[in-house]
């Protein structure tokens, strides 16, 4: 999925890159429902083709819903 700032994602609008890594991109978004600012991982395409990651991203977005930090962002959309 190839994503740039003003992608809507969703409620989901992209504002900026925050990193890249071996997982893949994350972005700073801006929820347009609950007005706050959140940050959405983006895996490659053949990343999310890869049981294997797919496995290591699902156990991350868990480990991150587990904590009660308010800026964490609490949906797993797909």
């Amino acid at each position: 999925m190839s994503v740039t700032v003003g992608t809507q994602l969703g409620s989901y609008e992209i504002i900026a890159l925050i990193g890249k890594g071996g997982m893949g991109e994350v972005w700073r978004a801006r929820d347009t429902k609950l007005k706050r600012e959140v940050a959405i991982k983006i895996l490659p395409d053949a990343f999310s083709r890869d049981p294997d990651r797919v496995t290591r991203f699902q156990r991350e977005a868990e480990v991150l819903a587990s904590l009660k930090a308010v800026k964490f962002l609490a949906d797993n959309e797909s």
